[in-house]
């Protein structure tokens, strides 16, 4: 979207204006803001409540969030707090690990459970422009070990769940603090336009879609905006604590989330690698990875 492109923070900040009035006036002041505690959830509910500072915002706590993070939105005035249904020792027994990645988790899901040849061919071999199927990296998961159950479905039953029921029983519809670089996927809304979804099957507005990383802290600077601590102890991200997604894209570049994990929090590290089993998930899922034998999982 171009006009995410003119005038730095500045324009970027005066088009995510822009967009959060469109969206309220739309829903005649209906709408909630999607809060994780985060950084980037934090500035937007910043520039939301300076435009209009009775708008609600939703926490979803899942018990796998950073106690820090749970801690620094107990501050935040007019937050509420849901929870999902299941925890995660259910889901993962249920429907599987969020391993790999959300796309590759999903296609060996439904692989697996593919109800025609058809079906299991098209995530095998891919559509006609190899799109759409397992990598062949990762399709030693499915041939090797039947065993291990993989899925996508951790955020979908933990946290959109959740969101998703509290706007059928409000009727409001969300602001969410989503980036464009965060994802293919989050580009995709960008090139298309889709900051306000408003014919969405689930409308949803995304008006800080066009910002970067280095425009939420410049943002943060210059407001002087409290945020969580879990930011200052050696965290980049501030997601579920036992997700794994990507992790083995951020060993390459030297960052072990769990490492830190156990330094930082080590029951929640000691819970997740023995009492959940996380530790035989992971010498499965990174066995075909150049990665040291010191490896914490590998102790």
């Amino acid at each position: 979207m171009k006009e995410f492109e003119v005038g730095g923070l500045t324009g970027k900040l005066d088009k995510t204006k822009q967009l959060i009035m469109d969206w309220y006036h739309q829903f005649n002041g209906q709408v909630y803001i999607s809060f994780s505690g985060g950084k980037d959830s934090t500035v937007l509910l910043d520039i939301v409540r300076k435009l209009y500072p009775d708008v609600p915002a939703v926490f979803v706590n899942t018990s796998l969030e950073f106690p820090e993070i749970v801690d620094f939105v107990k501050t935040i005035d007019n937050v509420t707090i849901i929870r999902p249904k299941m925890n995660f020792r259910q889901v993962v027994a249920k429907y599987g690990w969020p391993i790999v990645s959300k796309e590759q988790a999903s296609y060996i899901y439904q692989y697996r459970r593919a109800k025609s040849e058809k079906q299991k061919k098209l995530r095998w071999e891919g559509n006609k422009d190899g799109r759409y199927k397992i990598s062949k990296k990762w399709r030693y998961l499915v041939t090797d070990h039947p065993e291990l159950k993989i899925s996508s479905k951790c955020c979908d039953v933990m946290k959109k769940r959740p969101f998703h029921i509290y706007e059928k029983e409000t009727g409001r519809k969300p602001f969410v603090g989503i980036m464009a670089g965060e994802s293919k996927l989050r580009l995709q809304f960008l090139l298309r336009d889709e900051c306000n979804a408003f014919n969405a099957k689930r409308p949803v507005s995304r008006p800080i879609l066009g910002w970067s990383e280095d425009d939420i802290w410049e943002y943060i600077k210059q407001n002087g905006i409290k945020y969580s601590k879990i930011y200052d102890m050696g965290y980049e991200r501030t997601g579920c604590m036992f997700c794994a997604f990507g992790h083995h894209l951020d060993l390459k570049k030297g960052r072990d989330r769990f490492k830190t994990l156990s330094a930082t929090h080590p029951k929640h590290f000691k819970y997740c690698m023995d009492k959940l089993g996380m530790r035989q998930v992971m010498e499965i899922y990174l066995k075909n990875e150049k990665i040291s034998r010191n490896t914490l999982w590998r102790n």
